[in-house]
């Protein structure tokens, strides 16, 4: 059973990704923010994380840049919902900024249930086949 991590500031998005990915099978732990995540990875291993680009007391990019340097060998889905209020500038793409911080996946709320589970289980297949790949050079 992967066991994920998930880290977001919004306790309805973190219970709504819990019970699904419960129901399918994982072991989910909650974490409520980005504090929170650092020490949870810190105590225990997993296998994914699923980190909120923007919450309180990490600015932007800074969650994702740290989670992805404490454990590059996790996959990394990042999520926002982070909308402009001025839509007559151009946005910029945080999500694409995710990527080349690290992230595996992005996902951009709100989310479908069949997104997160394709974003999950890639991001799961992926991981396996890197390490069976490394297995066979040892």
């Amino acid at each position: 059973m992967a066991r994920i991590l998930i880290v977001d500031d919004d306790s309805m998005v973190c219970a709504a990704i819990e019970i699904y990915l419960d129901r399918h099978g994982f072991d989910v732990v909650i974490a409520d923010g980005g504090d929170a995540g650092l020490r949870a990875l810190e105590e225990s291993s997993f296998d994914l994380m699923i980190v909120d680009i923007f919450m309180p007391h990490m600015r932007g990019f800074e969650s994702i840049r740290i989670f992805h340097e404490r454990a590059p060998t996790i996959p990394l889905v990042a999520m926002s919902g982070y909308a402009f209020a001025n839509l007559d500038s151009p946005a910029p793409d945080f999500l694409r900024m995710a990527l080349e911080l690290g992230a595996a996946r992005c996902l951009r709320k709100p989310f479908t249930p069949a997104a997160l589970m394709t974003a999950v289980n890639e991001c799961l297949a992926e991981a396996k086949s890197r390490f069976s790949s490394l297995a066979q050079f040892s």
